[in-house]
């Protein structure tokens, strides 16, 4: 265990008000490649960049092949928690984390035991009609071929914000109070590019702000981990 894992330990055992904030990188050690990274899926070929197929303009635009790109490259159902995931279970368990803040839309924090998990991009495992709100699983959109309809007729559309489309309020809320109230901030598996998510770290008031990250972008923390995050945690 180096030294700074051994100060982030001893900050852990001394709170009882831990936030952690993850992206893509809590994920990607459960087998679900991230965006960004080199086999990422911006490296990948298809007609269209996956940005532009992941825009609410391209999803209203060519539905059909939005949802051949959204089944090929965003499900990983068989995908199971990682040390990282479990660790944050166990710490909510025992009283010690306050939220999981999570950008990842996979739905590993709760397959793990986590409750109060704040999902800013939504998740895959839920999904409703656009046109009577009906609530729909996601093995329907498995399940489908072409654009899946719900019984009456309108489009499943699956419940994550895509490109183009605004972050759910209420969740930004709590994520901000839930952030602004914590003594130990952890940031995992993010390059906190993306916004608005990534203005949340504004909002920390506290002195224990960490950030673990293989390409840890550190500026600004009061402990920097650039190891891969399910080793972190596996240790602490």
């Amino acid at each position: 265990m180096t030294e700074t894992v051994k100060t982030l330990k001893s900050w852990i055992e001394q709170t009882d008000n831990i936030v952690f904030f993850g992206g893509a990188g809590v994920s990607t050690e459960s087998g679900i490649p991230d965006f960004r990274s080199t086999d990422g899926l911006y490296h990948q070929q298809y007609d269209y960049p996956p940005e532009t197929i992941l825009s609410h303009s391209f999803y209203e635009r060519n539905p059909e092949e939005f949802f051949r790109f959204y089944r090929n490259k965003m499900l990983y159902l068989d995908a199971i928690p990682n040390a990282a995931h479990k660790k944050l279970a166990e710490w909510e368990d025992s009283g010690r984390l306050k939220a999981v803040i999570t950008q990842n839309i996979d739905g590993l924090h709760q397959k793990a035991g986590s409750r109060n998990v704040l999902e800013l991009h939504g998740s895959v495992l839920r999904n409703y009609c656009a046109k009577c709100g009906a609530f729909h699983g996601v093995e329907e959109i498995v399940s489908s071929t072409g654009v899946p309809r719900c019984h009456c007729g309108g489009i499943i559309k699956p419940d994550v914000v895509l490109y183009e489309e605004g972050l759910d309020e209420d969740v930004m809320m709590r994520a901000v109070s839930a952030i602004r109230h914590a003594d130990v901030l952890i940031i995992g598996g993010t390059s906190l590019t993306v916004y608005p998510a990534a203005g949340l770290v504004r909002y920390y008031r506290g002195d224990k702000l960490v950030v673990i990250n293989k390409t840890a972008l550190g500026a600004g923390a009061d402990l920097t981990v650039t190891e891969p995050i399910g080793e972190v945690m596996a240790q602490l």
